[in-house]
């Protein structure tokens, strides 16, 4: 087999990283029609295809996934060279997509998000705010923050400290209806569910709360929705102590229940991570992440 041109590879490299042609061809600063060329030209010299062209967008097969493997070493030694020269994080670029839960998108990543712009400013980041977990394998994230463990070969988790979620109502909704006094009396007190609803009543049930899918007045499959409800004095609804406490006029509920423990994940695909950028990003997310969730004091 004839020597391959590393000009092809490069293009691949940064199409695979990147996930789309656009993206790519404004990185090499070559048009996208060359850069199509490119790619079409590696496909034919090693007679496999590389990326499954679904619409608009570009997913890679898992050749292209094994070869990626191969080429992410040259292209990250090709990115730390540049880095080098010129001497400074500050000239980290790139793009890197950040994927998360509405609310933690809506009140938690910003002030992150302030650090990354602070430490890197020509990072361009993508914050895909959503409560469907990304498929990292189809790029359709770089990093997920995630309250699951990954559970597919290739991607790789850090585990951050857990957090808690505890019941809370606006000030004026407990002024005008008090406190309940236990879960029995939360159950009638108007608690706003969250899709999966019936895995949201079953939970409910094993915690003390006896709820049935059919109790709930009022439901949402986001979260943030579900806040502002709350804020519009229109229920009680369970949310992560981190999102509340950046929230004024909410009161958490002194219910005598156990906290419902929630785990913090970081996961980015194994391709990516040696990237220079990612390494940046994932590095920021963990310490502010594990600074703004840490265990505090149970005293209200």
């Amino acid at each position: 087999m004839k020597p391959l041109d590393w000009n092809l590879l490069r293009a691949f490299h940064a199409t695979a990283t990147l996930g789309s042609l656009s993206a790519a061809a404004r990185r090499l600063a070559l048009t996208q029609p060359t850069l199509s060329r490119q790619i079409l030209a590696l496909e034919a010299d090693l007679d496999v295809a590389l990326f499954e062209r679904i619409g608009r967008k570009l997913f890679l097969t898992s050749t292209g996934s094994v070869l990626l493997e191969h080429t992410k070493l040259m292209g990250e030694a090709a990115e730390a060279v540049s880095l080098s020269a010129v001497g400074d994080v500050q000239a980290l670029g790139g793009r890197v997509s950040i994927s998360a839960t509405d609310t933690y998108s809506a009140y938690v990543l910003p002030d992150i998000l302030a650090r990354i712009r602070l430490e890197a400013p020509q990072l361009t980041v993508m914050v895909l705010a959503s409560n469907d977990l990304s498929d990292l394998h189809r790029r359709e994230a770089d990093i997920a923050i995630r309250h699951v463990a990954p559970d597919r070969d290739g991607l790789l988790g850090q585990r951050l400290p857990d957090t808690e979620a505890h019941f809370y109502a606006s000030n004026e909704w407990v002024r005008q209806n008090g406190i309940p006094a236990d879960g029995t009396a939360l159950a009638r007190s108007g608690l706003i569910g969250m899709d999966d609803i019936d895995q949201f009543a079953a939970y409910m049930s094993a915690i003390g709360v006896p709820m049935a899918a059919s109790d709930f007045r009022l439901l949402s499959n986001s979260g943030i929705a579900v806040w502002q409800m709350v804020q519009n004095g229109l229920g009680i609804a369970a949310m992560l102590r981190e999102v509340a406490d950046r929230t004024p006029e909410v009161t958490r509920l002194p219910l005598d229940l156990p906290p419902i423990v929630v785990p913090v994940w970081l996961v980015t695909h194994r391709g990516l991570a040696s990237s220079p950028r990612i390494r940046l990003v994932q590095k920021i997310l963990s310490e502010e992440l594990a600074h703004t969730i840490q265990p505090r004091s149970s005293a209200l």
